[in-house]
C-alpha cells in the first residue's frame, strides 16, 4: 500500500541533539513531498514553537497541516485555521493545580499565547519549555487566572525521579478524565481526554480521504505512541524510549543518524 500521509514528531525525531534538521532529512522530506506524500509535523509544542521548522521545510500552504499541543490543535499551515480543537477549562485547571500540590510536582499551563505558572520561584523546566517553544512566561496566582482562558495543555514538571514518584500518586479516576502522557522525562503533559497525536492523525486522514493503512508516523517518545499505534506503519527512532519502541512496527536510525530520512526512504 502506498504511503500518502506521514506525521513526524519534532524533538528527538526531526531534530538532532543540537535542535537542527540535518540536510539529508530536509532533502528527503522535500523529495517525498515532490512525490505527492503529505508531510505533517506533529508535536507537543505550541504552534509558535513549531513555525521555524514549518518554514524551513516550506510546509506553509493551506494544503499543509500542523498538529500541535500533542493533538489538542490541528491547523492549516498557511492561515492557521483551526480544524480540530480539544482544550481544557478553568475548572479543570483548578483540579490539576490542586493535584500538583497533593502529589508534590510543579505545574505550568499553556494557551496559544504564553506559559502560565503560579510558582513564584519559576521552575527551570518552565524556563526550558519557554526556550524550546519561544513562548513568554507569565506569573499568575491561581486566583489571577482568567476563567475564560482556553488552555491547550497543562504540564507537571520536575526532576525525572521526582516526577516519576508524583505520577504514581495520581488517582486512577483522573485517567478516565484526562490524557496523561510523558513528552520528556521531566514533562508529564495533561490534556483533554480526546487530545492525542493518534486521534489528530485519524481526524486529519479522514478529512483528507486517506486510509489508515496509507499513513506513517515517526516518533521517539511516549507522547508519540498513539500515532504509532494508529498509523499503517508506526516507526520508532533508534533513540526512542524502550516503551515507545514496543509499539512500533519498524525501528529506524537515531536522530543523529538522519533516522527520519532513513524511514522515509525505506518504508514510504
Amino acid at each position: 500500500m502506498t504511503i500518502k500521509l506521514v506525521t513526524i514528531d519534532i524533538d528527538g525525531t526531526l531534530l538532532n541533539n543540537n535542535h537542527e534538521i540535518l540536510p539529508e532529512v530536509k532533502e528527503t522530506i522535500q523529495q517525498k513531498r515532490a512525490e505527492g506524500v503529505q508531510i505533517v509535523l506533529a508535536s507537543g509544542r505550541p504552534l509558535i514553537g513549531m513555525l521555524d521548522y514549518v518554514k524551513e521545510l516550506d510546509l506553509t500552504s493551506d494544503t499543509d497541516y500542523i498538529i500541535s499541543y500533542n493533538g489538542s490543535l490541528v491547523l492549516t499551515a498557511g492561515s492557521h485555521k483551526v480544524l480540530v480543537k480539544h482544550v481544557l477549562t478553568h475548572d479543570e485547571y483548578i483540579e490539576i493545580e490542586a493535584l500538583s500540590r497533593q502529589i508534590g510536582s510543579h505545574l505550568h499551563v499553556e494557551d496559544m499565547e504564553a506559559i502560565y505558572t503560579a510558582n513564584r520561584d519559576i521552575s527551570p523546566y518552565t524556563v526550558l519549555e519557554s526556550h524550546l517553544t519561544n513562548m513568554p512566561i507569565r506569573y499568575r496566582t491561581v486566583e489571577e487566572m482568567d476563567p475564560d482562558m482556553m488552555i491547550s495543555k497543562m504540564m507537571l514538571i520536575d526532576e525525572p525521579d521526582v516526577l516519576d514518584a508524583a505520577e504514581k500518586k495520581i488517582p486512577a479516576s483522573l485517567y478516565d478524565k484526562y490524557t496523561f502522557v510523558k513528552s520528556m522525562p521531566y514533562f508529564l503533559e495533561v490534556l483533554n481526554k480526546e487530545a492525542s497525536k493518534g486521534n489528530a492523525l485519524h481526524d486529519l486522514a479522514q478529512r483528507l480521504g486517506i486510509k489508515q493503512e496509507e499513513t506513517m508516523a515517526i516518533g521517539d517518545n511516549e507522547n508519540d505512541i498513539s500515532m504509532l499505534q494508529y498509523a499503517g506503519i508506526g516507526v520508532a527512532m533508534g533513540n526512542a524510549t524502550d516503551k515507545t519502541k514496543q509499539y512500533a512496527d519498524k525501528i529506524s536510525l537515531t536522530n543523529e543518524e538522519a533516522g527520519v530520512a532513513y524511514a522515509l526512504k525505506t518504508w514510504a
